[in-house]
């Protein structure tokens, strides 16, 4: 049947048809390159978890080595940082804040979406000039306030949840996926069956969001996972609330006083492979969420 097809192609289509078959191979050995180059970095992170000190110094391998169940117990045990603390605290301030930050922006974006009300206009442009202004410049009076308060040091925790309560950029894609996916006569039906507009908006208007719900949540969750800037500006580095940035950051200083690389290598492990994990089972999320997102009309 193939035969066939390609004898009657003009020589000019069978140029155009190897031409074509030529750029799809060079196109998948470009992305095979390129995600063997991202993957590569994070497999070296984990075999070296595996490896002794004096075997990263010495060689290089690409095999795991005997000495991961070593390496962790000398890090747990390791007086100068508190990684399971560490690393509760993280998963305490991530969780907490993705789910704030999700359902709040998804409210507000609603209340803006889904309502005619004389500044709401003004209200929308309030929230995309503030999703311009850098959090540096905010930074100090922030951290200022919540010593005020209390929250700081060892009663940080709060401050660190507080910062992704009200996050424009997560308002900002949840009204583009509303315009784009959530018809106004399914609001109007909720409220001619007599549905309250809370009960609307948590039994009609969020499970329609779930895929721009759970791309936000995991793009929250990594945000805050990460968070560098404002923990080392509202802790000590040995703090009992310290997260997983801060402990990487310890054990980077103490590398200079008495360098294990495979205690490191574990302690980096410790902080990115949760995330890997979460990005592997909720990927199709992210792009089922942004294409549909990201489409109007």
């Amino acid at each position: 049947m193939t035969e066939d097809y390609n004898a009657n192609l003009s020589a000019e289509e069978k140029r155009g048809h190897v031409f074509l078959i030529v750029r799809r191979i060079i196109a998948y050995v470009v992305l095979v390159a390129v995600c063997l180059a991202a993957i590569f970095p994070f497999y070296v992170l984990v075999i070296n978890t595996t490896r002794l000190h004096m075997d990263i110094l010495t060689t290089f391998s690409l095999l795991p080595g005997a000495a991961l169940a070593k390496n962790i117990n000398t890090l747990i045990n390791d007086g100068t940082v508190h990684i399971i603390q560490s690393m509760l605290n993280s998963v305490i301030v991530a969780a907490v804040s993705c789910v704030c930050a999700v359902y709040i922006s998804a409210l507000t974006a609603y209340g803006i979406y889904a309502y005619d009300f004389k500044f709401k206009n003004v209200a929308n442009t309030f929230i995309m000039v503030v999703l311009m202004v850098p959090t540096q410049v905010s930074a100090l009076g922030y951290v200022d306030m919540m010593k005020t308060w209390g929250f700081y040091n060892e009663k940080a925790l709060p401050a660190l949840i507080f910062q992704f309560i009200a996050m424009p950029a997560v308002f900002f894609f949840m009204k583009q996926y509303m315009e784009s996916a959530l018809p106004l006569e399914i609001v109007e039906a909720g409220r001619i069956d007599g549905g309250h507009e809370f009960y609307i908006f948590n039994r009609v208007v969020l499970p329609i969001m779930k895929p721009a719900v759970a791309v936000q949540a995991i793009f929250v969750f990594v945000q805050s996972w990460n968070s560098y800037f404002m923990p080392q500006l509202l802790m000590n580095l040995n703090s009992k609330a310290a997260t997983m940035p801060l402990a990487v950051a310890v054990m980077n200083t103490a590398a200079f006083d008495k360098q294990d690389l495979g205690e490191l290598y574990a302690t980096l492990a410790f902080a990115v492979v949760p995330l890997i994990v979460v990005y592997l089972a909720l990927s199709k999320y992210i792009i089922r969420g942004i294409a549909l997102g990201s489409v109007k009309g």
